[in-house]
């Protein structure tokens, strides 16, 4: 009977929320796909919000994917690594990065990375663009080789896998369902959607992830998606995290301009 009692009015109120370490506040951003003025204005809300919100241990976190298919991945690659000289900035590997790495040394990858957006990637490098346009696939591949500065390789190359952050875990695509983090492959954390995005039970904790589009932040209770598809939207999310508070931030692209917007999750 008791035991009975005891269930009856134990509340889902009463179980602890998700939350940051204290003292903490994070801002993941999801994937940006080249579109450098996005990210800008992104960046100018993330810091204005950090600003009025007092002081903390700030951690801005990319979800990976900053390269491909928007026109200025060379940008966001440069803006990035500014970014992390003035903030603490930890940036996941995307399985655009993946392909971009691998392309310089693999022929085949390099003609798969450019039938799903390499070409506007090598293209935001300088190069001869009518000497593209005329070049073979050999000739191509050398003239990203050439175009593209080791600076940007080394960079990218020390890019994470996931960042376990308090009761949040950041990954670029998501997690296999019921493998220990430990024993997650590479491949499912860039590349992975189902069975992870229907998957209901726990993770052990809340997986941020991008990888995968929707109109809308995904909250679900075991994962939150935040890819809104900027190269095709124009509007670039980013979560933000303190304690157990959740709230968004997004740069949106309107006919005046770029808009930046705060709003509850």
């Amino acid at each position: 009977m008791f035991e009975t009692l005891k269930k009856l009015i134990r509340s889902p109120s009463t179980q602890p929320l998700p939350a940051v370490p204290a003292g903490q506040r994070v801002y993941a951003v999801g994937d940006i796909h080249g579109r450098r003025d996005l990210f800008d204005a992104l960046v100018a809300g993330i810091e204005a919000d950090d600003a009025e919100r007092g002081w903390a241990e700030t951690t801005i976190v990319l979800l990976g994917d900053l390269v491909d298919r928007g026109p200025d991945s060379a940008g966001v690659v440069a803006a990035a690594r500014r970014l992390g000289r003035t903030h603490q900035l930890r940036i996941l590997c995307g399985n655009h990065e993946e392909m971009f790495l691998r392309s310089f040394a693999d022929r085949e990858v390099f003609r798969q990375f450019l039938r799903h957006g390499g070409r506007e990637t090598i293209l935001s490098y300088p190069l001869d663009i009518a000497a593209w346009n005329t070049a073979s696939l050999a000739e191509a591949q050398a003239m990203m080789r050439a175009a593209v500065p080791q600076r940007d390789l080394d960079f990218i190359r020390g890019f994470e896998d996931w960042i376990e952050l308090g009761d949040y875990l950041f990954v670029h695509a998501g997690i296999a369902p019921g493998v220990p983090l430990e024993q997650q492959q590479q491949s499912d954390l860039r590349w992975m959607r189902e069975p992870f995005l229907s998957h209901t039970s726990d993770h052990g904790h809340v997986v941020v992830h991008g990888h995968t589009i929707a109109k809308a932040p995904e909250f679900r209770a075991n994962r939150i998606g935040i890819d809104t598809g900027a190269y095709i939207t124009g509007r670039l999310t980013a979560l933000a995290l303190e304690g157990e508070k959740r709230w968004l931030i997004a740069a949106q692209e309107t006919p005046s301009g770029i808009s930046c917007d705060i709003n509850p999750a």
